[in-house]
Formats: C-alpha cells, sequence, structure tokens
C-alpha cells in the first residue's frame, strides 16, 4: 500500500480501491475471515500502514470502479449510513475527519428530520465504544466541508478554535444582481425568531434583546452581465444563516435560498438554473490537533456545477488557498 495511506482504516482503503465493493459485502467477507492483513483477521476500523500485506478475495468487482462521484438524492435515501458517510470524505486521520457534505443532508436532527451526519456517525463508533464527534455545523441546504473529530481531546481543541476564530472558513455563492462594492464588510445584529416554516433570524437594533452580533466579508469573483454575481464569502462570527441573512440583507440575497430569497416582480429567475440554494462550504483552514494547519477544499454540488457551467463561470477564476 501507498505511505500517503498509512492509518487509513481499512473500510475506507477498501472504499477507494473497490469502491464497487458495498458495505455489507465487505462486512461478510471481515466477519468470515477472508480478509487479513499481515495473516491476522481484520476488523473495519484496522489501521493499514506501509509494508502490510492486504489479503484480498475474489470480489467480482473492478477495482477504481463503481460508485464515486457526486452524492444525489438517490444515495441519500439508499445507501447505508457507512458506505454514504466513506463517499463524503474529503481528508482523513487519526484525529480529524473532513467531509463534503450533500445539500439537502441535516448536520443534527430536528423537526421532520429523518436522517443526519449526528446520528450516521455511530456507523463509525470504534471498538472503545468512541462515535466522532461534530465540532461545527453547516445549514441543512448548504453544500460542503464538515469537520469531525475523532476523539474527545480532538473535539475539544477544534471546538475551542472555532470559538476563538482561529479559523477561515470561505465559502461560494452565487447571488441575485451585483454588489455595487466588488468587496466589503457587512456588520450587522442579528436575532432568532419563530415562524410557522421554523427558525428565520432578522437583522435587529443594537442591544435588542437575544441579538448578537455578526461580522462577513465578500468578494465578487465573476459576474453574468448585472443579474448574477458569484461571491466568495467569509463569516467571521458563526451564527446561524448568517451569510444567507446578510446577503439579503444588502439586497443580493443567494440564489434557491428558500428562507431569505426575495425578488422584485421585474426580476427574472436565470432558466436553467435550478431553485437549490447556492451556498457551499468551499474552503477550511484550521489548526490541527497534531499541530500545524490543515487545509481542505471542496468541490461543488452538481447543482452548482451545473449552474456555473451555465453561466461559463471557471472554478479556477478564484484564488484558491494555499
Amino acid at each position: 500500500m501507498d505511505s500517503d495511506e498509512a492509518g487509513m482504516r481499512l473500510d475506507r482503503w477498501f472504499k477507494v480501491h473497490f469502491p464497487g465493493l458495498g458495505f455489507g459485502p465487505l462486512q461478510k467477507l471481515l466477519r468470515s475471515g477472508q480478509i487479513r492483513v499481515d495473516g491476522a483477521r481484520a476488523k473495519s476500523d484496522t489501521r493499514v500502514q506501509p509494508g502490510q500485506t492486504i489479503r484480498i478475495p475474489p470480489l467480482g468487482v473492478d477495482p477504481k470502479e463503481s460508485k464515486s462521484g457526486p452524492i444525489a438524492g438517490r444515495d441519500l435515501r439508499n445507501s447505508s449510513d457507512a458506505e454514504l458517510l466513506s463517499r463524503m470524505v474529503l481528508h482523513e486521520d487519526a484525529k480529524v475527519i473532513v467531509l463534503n457534505k450533500p445539500a439537502g443532508l441535516a448536520v443534527q436532527g430536528g423537526s421532520g428530520v429523518n436522517r443526519h451526519i449526528d446520528k450516521m456517525l455511530e456507523a463509525w463508533t470504534n471498538q472503545k465504544g468512541e462515535k466522532p464527534r461534530l465540532v461545527h455545523r453547516l445549514d441543512r441546504d448548504t453544500s460542503g466541508v464538515l469537520v469531525i473529530a475523532r476523539t474527545r481531546g480532538a473535539a475539544q481543541q477544534l471546538t475551542a478554535a472555532f470559538r476563538e476564530r482561529d479559523t477561515k472558513k470561505t465559502y461560494w455563492s452565487l447571488v441575485k444582481g451585483v454588489p455595487r462594492k466588488r468587496e466589503d464588510r457587512i456588520s450587522t445584529w442579528l436575532v432568532k425568531e419563530q415562524t410557522p416554516d421554523g427558525d428565520r433570524m432578522r437583522i435587529a437594533k443594537h442591544g435588542e434583546e437575544g441579538a448578537d452580533h455578526a461580522i462577513s466579508y465578500y468578494r465578487i469573483v465573476e459576474q453574468a452581465g448585472q443579474n448574477l454575481a458569484w461571491l466568495e464569502m467569509e463569516p467571521y462570527t458563526g451564527r446561524t444563516h448568517q451569510l444567507r441573512v446578510h446577503a439579503a440583507h444588502i439586497g443580493h440575497p443567494i440564489i434557491g435560498d428558500p428562507k431569505y430569497f426575495e425578488a422584485d416582480i421585474n426580476w427574472a429567475f436565470p432558466g436553467g438554473i435550478q431553485n437549490r440554494l447556492h451556498l457551499h462550504a468551499r474552503h477550511i483552514d484550521i489548526p490541527h490537533p497534531n499541530g500545524g494547519r490543515l487545509k481542505v477544499t471542496a468541490p461543488l454540488p452538481p447543482h452548482m456545477v451545473q449552474s456555473w457551467n451555465l453561466l461559463g463561470f471557471d472554478e479556477n477564476t478564484a484564488r484558491e488557498e494555499d
């Protein structure tokens, strides 16, 4: 095996090299001892190391074939938790996992939520009974980078990094119209209010009870005439729906936002673009529990790839992070 796969879980190694092998058949092969590492029986969470020999019986599937690529709605309905999580992995080591969360999958439970990542992570409980932990959140309809801690200690360090704002989160969005300023800072107070459609944030007055200060930054990457703009956005604070409310506040709501998008009567929704939230957690730069910085970028979800292609936007136009 390759040296850059050192410490990888065995089930993840099979997902990379034999994506056509489903979760159930893999577990059956492990239970029956047909898959061995250096001659010994192995489990899903066995860590593989350079120089080890992995015995693989005839599988009936081709390496590097079958299930890969973007996760579609039917995958969310029909795939097992472990299989789905494995397909989301962008980075994995002994302390941290980074997922590319699909749009439409909730991070935590709530009213009307049947499936969510926090519950799905039980599929990755280790031999000590320790389940990987969430350290931050993304809205259900927002796709992209989601950081997970493998251990309690890593969770404490990563949570502290978010709380102390020692993280840099970059989002890509598609908004209605084109902001007058090429880049700007948005600073408001936000307060949560209950509505028949669930919690909604609104701009509040300074000092209003329950209000929190929220700061976001944006810059225009590209635009399609005066109709649409691709914004790179950074939340300095981490309030609920912050980027969505701030985009609407400056008069340029995010395309497909079911809560905050409002258009005047003369504005036509662009043909060929799906009416789904165009907000994606593109990149994160966070201190790693072992030292140094962890930097991970998530590819765009299918509906945003479709929009970018339609508008002629080139992903390479953005200044990619180091």
